[in-house]
C-alpha cells in the first residue's frame, strides 16, 4: 500500500502536465484513499499495514490519510536476524525447477560475487540489504523527530514476557486488551514465500512462541562475529538516540576478489 501511494506521488512529482496546472487538493485526495481502496475487503474497525517504510514515511500517514501515526517496529539483536536469515537459507537449498533461488543468493549471483555465508550477511547489512534499509528506515524517522509515533518491539522481550509485551502494545494502540493465547498460534494470511523470496518458509509461524533459533556463534561466520560486536551499538541504535548513522564499521561491503573490508583491515574470505 506505501508503495502505491509512493508512486503516485512521485508520478505527479514528475510529470511536466501537473506542473503546468497543478491541484495539490485533488493529488492528496487521492493518494490518501489508496488505504480505502486497498483494504476494502476488509470489514474490521482497525488495520495493521506491514511495511519497513513507515517508520520514514510518516507524513503519508498524518499528511495523506489524516490520522496520527502509531507504528509498531519489531526489532531483534542483529546478529540474530543474520542467524535467522541465514538458517533458513541453509533450510532452503535451491532445487531443480523451482522458480527463483532465494533472494540473498540473487543478488549475489547479480554481481557477481562468490555465494558464501560472509557475503551473504555482508549484502544483508549493505545499502539495499533488507537489513540494513529497515534499520535506515527507523533512523530516518528519529532524524525526522518522530520517535513518539514508534512503538519498539523486541522479539526477545515478546518470547519472555508475550502478556505484557501484547500489553504494552495495546496501551500505545489506545485500545482494550484481551488475553492471548501463545500456545496455539497460526498464520491465517501466508504469502506465497518461495516464489516471492525463494524461501518456502520465511514466514511460517509456529504454533508455540517459543525461541528455536540456534545461537549466531554456532552459524555466523568469526568475520561478522567481529563485525556486529564493534559494531553493535551502531545497529541496534533505537536504544542509543545518539547514533546518526546504521551503517556498520566496514570500508567496502563486497568485492569482486572475494575480499572483505572489516575496520580498515583486509581479511581474506575463505569460506567457499
Amino acid at each position: 500500500m506505501l508503495g502505491a501511494m509512493f508512486a503516485i506521488e512521485q508520478n505527479f512529482m514528475g510529470n511536466e502536465l501537473y506542473h503546468g496546472y497543478p491541484k495539490p487538493d485533488q493529488v492528496r485526495e487521492i493518494i490518501g484513499s489508496v488505504p480505502q481502496h486497498f483494504y476494502s475487503d476488509v470489514k474490521k474497525p482497525v488495520v495493521f499495514d506491514k511495511n519497513r517504510a513507515w517508520t520514514a514515511r510518516v507524513p503519508y500517514i498524518e499528511g495523506y490519510i489524516g490520522q496520527q501515526a502509531k507504528i509498531l517496529v519489531p526489532v531483534r539483536r542483529v546478529d540474530e536476524i543474520l542467524t535467522s536469515i541465514l538458517t533458513m537459507v541453509h533450510r532452503n537449498p535451491f532445487q531443480e525447477g523451482q522458480e527463483r533461488v532465494n533472494f540473498v543468493d540473487e543478488q549475489l549471483i547479480k554481481t557477481n560475487t562468490p555465494i558464501n555465508d560472509v557475503n551473504r550477511c555482508m549484502y544483508l547489512l549493505g545499502n539495499g540489504g533488507i537489513v540494513y534499509e529497515s534499520l535506515n528506515a527507523i533512523m530516518e524517522g528519529f532524524t525526522q523527530n518522530v520517535r513518539d509515533k514508534m512503538h519498539f518491539v523486541d522479539y526477545n522481550d515478546l518470547v519472555r514476557d508475550p502478556e505484557k509485551t501484547m500489553e504494552d502494545i495495546y496501551d500505545f494502540l489506545g485500545e482494550d486488551y484481551y488475553d492471548h493465547e501463545f500456545d496455539s498460534l497460526s498464520n491465517i494470511h501466508r504469502e506465497d514465500d518461495l516464489n516471492t523470496y525463494g524461501l518456502g518458509d520465511m514466514h511460517e509461524v509456529r504454533s508455540e512462541l517459543k525461541k528455536t533459533a540456534p545461537s549466531p556463534s554456532s552459524v555466523l561466520p568469526p568475520e561478522i562475529l567481529d563485525l556486529y560486536n564493534e559494531s553493535k551499538s551502531r545497529l541496534e541504535f533505537w536504544g542509543t538516540p545518539n547514533i546518526i548513522s546504521v551503517k556498520p564499521q566496514v570500508k567496502a561491503p563486497l568485492t569482486k576478489d572475494n575480499k572483505v573490508f572489516l575496520n580498515k583491515k583486509v581479511k581474506e574470505n575463505n569460506h567457499q
